[in-house]
């Protein structure tokens, strides 16, 4: 059986990746945030076409020849000795459209104390989970239409439990050069299982997000504007700071309207000076904002915050997220050009 510690471990991997609504899903680090940039723009990204490889593990039609030889790795910790990575790099094989993508997406769990369903304490045990992608994206002739899709390799181990699967991520992306503006389309985690843990059939963490974007004209910031969960109207859950107390000692849970259920889709970030050697980013998620805020007590849930600095073939990215009053993450990363 799996063991309590570990349960506990997924909990809190489905509270940061926001992924899968209620927690109802396998394999869900991958809806883990990918890179620094994108968490500083508030996750879940898929508006960036540009030279960010990372870009593409989130939206494969963004995959495209000026991400040719570049190597991203970013590392993140979350929780404990619970940890997480991600690479990803690109290769122009034939720069009218063979442009190729390879990534990898990785959590460690750590070490975790295991007891039997008596309570009795047995021997300690790690987990971790592993997906390898391989992207490719093509221009429609004769169209500013980009459409891409990810083939996924997904391992998971959990203390001797194991799980094998596969995903296709879907994507699409319509770049308007003119007015500076993007709008894309991602069905990201389209697959099975090929063997479960312990018999039972799970579902894969299926998400559906929109984005749009744009570069303004007079000042050098790109505003971005994402849905997510598509899939699922009802995203809504009653924060239990926010029940009220009845006269009898008991409770009412927090009653999520329609407005509130709707800004729960929403994304936002901003980006200044987007093609510099030095950029700022920040974002906020609507979503985790109304989850994870405490009654009567600013705890700034759902904001983030990074930049980038690039050095001639090298760039390093660093992103803040805020989520309680004691649970943050940063992200760091690292990009290296070895073109010409």
């Amino acid at each position: 059986m799996f063991k309590k510690h570990i349960s506990f471990a997924l909990i809190l991997i489905s509270t940061i990746s926001f992924g899968q609504v209620g927690g109802k899903s396998v394999y869900q680090f991958l809806d883990l945030i990918t890179s620094p940039r994108q968490a500083a723009l508030g996750g879940k990204l898929i508006t960036i076409y540009d030279a960010d490889v990372n870009q593409a593990l989130f939206n494969p039609a963004t995959i495209n020849e000026k991400m040719d030889n570049h190597l991203s790795l970013n590392y993140g910790s979350l929780f404990g000795e619970i940890t997480y990575g991600t690479a990803a790099y690109a290769y122009t094989y034939d720069r009218h459209v063979q442009t190729f993508h390879a990534g990898v997406n990785y959590v460690n769990y750590g070490t975790f104390e295991g007891y039997d369903e008596n309570g009795l304490a047995t021997s300690s045990f790690t987990g971790s989970e592993i997906a390898l992608s391989l992207g490719y994206a093509y221009n429609i002739p004769r169209t500013d239409i980009y459409v891409g899709a990810n083939a996924k390799l997904i391992s998971s181990t959990l203390e001797n439990y194991n799980s094998l699967g596969a995903a296709v991520d879907l994507g699409a992306i319509y770049v308007d050069e003119y007015n500076e503006i993007n709008i894309a389309l991602a069905v990201r985690n389209v697959g099975t299982q090929f063997t479960t843990y312990a018999g039972a059939r799970e579902k894969l963490p299926l998400e559906i997000i929109a984005g749009i974007s744009q570069k303004l004209e007079h000042v050098p910031l790109r505003w971005h504007v994402t849905l997510e969960n598509l899939q699922q109207w009802d995203v809504s859950f009653s924060n239990p700071a926010r029940a009220e107390g009845n006269i009898d000692g008991g409770s009412t849970p927090e009653k999520v309207g329609f407005f509130n259920n709707a800004l729960r889709h929403l994304i936002v970030g901003a980006e200044l000076f987007p093609e510099k050697a030095f950029n700022i980013r920040m974002g906020y998620n609507f979503r985790r904002g109304e989850e994870l805020s405490i009654e009567e007590q600013r705890n700034f849930s759902g904001i983030s915050l990074g930049f980038g600095l690039r050095f001639n073939k090298i760039k390093f990215d660093y992103s803040y997220s805020r989520y309680t009053l004691a649970a943050n993450t940063s992200l760091f990363g690292l990009t290296i050009n070895f073109g010409d």
